[in-house]
């Protein structure tokens, strides 16, 4: 036992590899440690001869770890081990909602085939719409202006030239003809579809800026595997289509899932999680309303660096923006913001996700159809658990951890915000310098403590 708790782990950059030019890329704080990290081993046992996960184990797997110490506090504090990078995929699917733990392999399959046909029809849909969905290529230019009048020679990215990088298609050669010759430059009057092809040259600009570290998008085909995955998910969720920081959150799941309709999948289920961030409603965005929990957290539990930041104009807690956008992704190094993810998602998991996903007719029904069915305390995750306990489920859906995670960056901070902030450049500033050297493992366990408190301050209020 004394071995293993003093294994100092294999960190797991190796298996994120960064081009050899790239030097001020953070380094993961996330070691792989055995005994302690759900490895393939722990997750093909918790799994029956039929299938049937035992999630309850391995949620406990992955924000606890095997620790035969008895103090929760320094269970807590010392054995959030997360999940092996070659199992990530697959166990991301489970605490995403994508497949019921209380489902067989047979079944999981089926449900497997059944999405990845429905992903297919739509990827067609959008390919008859505009041609360059599927092919291999994509645009980083508008194709028509706001009222629908098509522009000639969009600037199209072609395959990865190794020795110039990516590059626009020259204007007279020849593959740009199928694009020109093709309806879509005809005047388009279809409201919707012209607020899709207006979104897609957008989608084009993040996807060579996302993760551009990563070797993985040196390749021509993982870069149009986002941009297609982005451009169908633009197409089908018409009301709230692309808005940037979606590229974020969408290219772990090409990495980790080698099929790109189950990468898509991933993604979908995450954006169920999220969609309301990136919803306009009016001027403004469903984000916002994160910030305003943010303003209320803060004033519970930090009174006094609460009343600083509403001293020096931040009361709008709009310095946060981008940490709850795209959930960390740019304060943390990229193989510590998977990590963040699967431990906020084991916290938070819901065993009744997949039935909300699949049979809600959509994602502003899923709250009323299933508010209130019974489910195991065991199988829920140990946030989900507080709220439980709490019964914050019976009066209104319960805040996302992120929302405390910003809580526990912003408290742990407290001292020198409120010593050198005195204006809102200081705030970004001292939050920017915490980029690459926050501790993924602490700040999860400090937004537990603070959700815990919040609780029970909020209760006596």
């Amino acid at each position: 036992f004394l071995v293993m708790w003093r294994d100092p782990g294999v960190s797991a950059d190796s298996f994120y590899e960064t081009k050899p030019d790239c030097t001020d890329v953070p380094i993961t704080r996330f070691k792989i440690k055995a005994g302690k990290t759900l490895s393939p081993r722990k997750w093909h046992a918790a799994l029956s001869q039929e299938g049937y996960l035992d999630i309850g184990r391995t949620l406990r797997r992955i924000y606890r770890g095997q620790c035969m110490c008895q103090d929760d506090n320094i269970i807590g504090l010392m054995a959030i081990m997360g999940v092996h990078p070659s199992i990530r995929g697959e166990v991301w699917e489970f605490l995403l909602g994508c497949y019921d733990p209380k489902s067989t392999f047979d079944e999981r399959d089926q449900i497997r085939q059944r999405r990845r046909r429905q992903y297919a029809t739509w990827k067609e849909e959008c390919r008859q719409l505009f041609p360059l969905v599927g092919s291999g290529r994509f645009i980083t230019s508008p194709v028509i202006t706001d009222d629908g009048q098509p522009i000639q020679d969009p600037m199209v990215m072609p395959e990865t030239n190794p020795a110039n990088g990516l590059a626009a298609l020259p204007q007279d050669d020849n593959r740009l003809s199928s694009i020109n010759s093709a309806n879509i430059l005809e005047n388009v009057t279809d409201k919707k579809l012209i607020q899709w092809m207006l979104t897609l040259h957008q989608i084009g600009l993040d996807v060579v800026r996302t993760d551009r570290t990563l070797v993985f998008y040196e390749k021509q085909e993982n870069l149009s595997k986002l941009w297609d995955i982005l451009a169908v998910y633009a197409w089908i969720d018409k009301e709230v289509g692309y808005g940037q920081g979606m590229s974020d959150l969408c290219s772990p799941m090409i990495i980790l899932l080698d099929d790109e309709a189950d990468a898509f999948w991933c993604f979908e289920r995450l954006m169920r999680r999220l969609r309301g961030n990136f919803r306009c409603i009016g001027r403004t965005l469903g984000v916002e309303a994160q910030l305003s929990n943010l303003a209320s957290i803060t004033q519970v539990v930090d009174p006094k660096l609460h009343k600083h930041i509403e001293h020096i104009g931040g009361g709008d807690y709009v310095f946060a923006f981008r940490m709850l956008m795209v959930l960390f992704r740019r304060e943390f190094s990229f193989c510590d913001s998977l990590y963040l993810w699967e431990m906020m998602w084991a916290l938070e998991y819901d065993p009744s996700m997949f039935l909300m996903y699949e049979e809600a007719q959509s994602a502003s029904e899923n709250a009323e159809s299933f508010k209130g069915k019974a489910k195991s305390i065991r199988q829920c995750g140990k946030y989900e658990r507080q709220n439980m306990r709490n019964g914050a489920k019976n009066a209104e859906s319960p805040l996302p951890i992120s929302v405390f995670l910003v809580a526990s960056v912003l408290k742990d901070k407290s001292t020198k915000l409120l010593d050198e902030a005195r204006g809102l450049d200081d705030v970004v500033k001292i939050l920017n310098d915490t980029t690459g050297n926050l501790d993924a493992k602490k700040a999860c366990m400090e937004a537990v403590k603070l959700h815990k408190k919040y609780l029970r301050k909020a209760k006596k209020a």
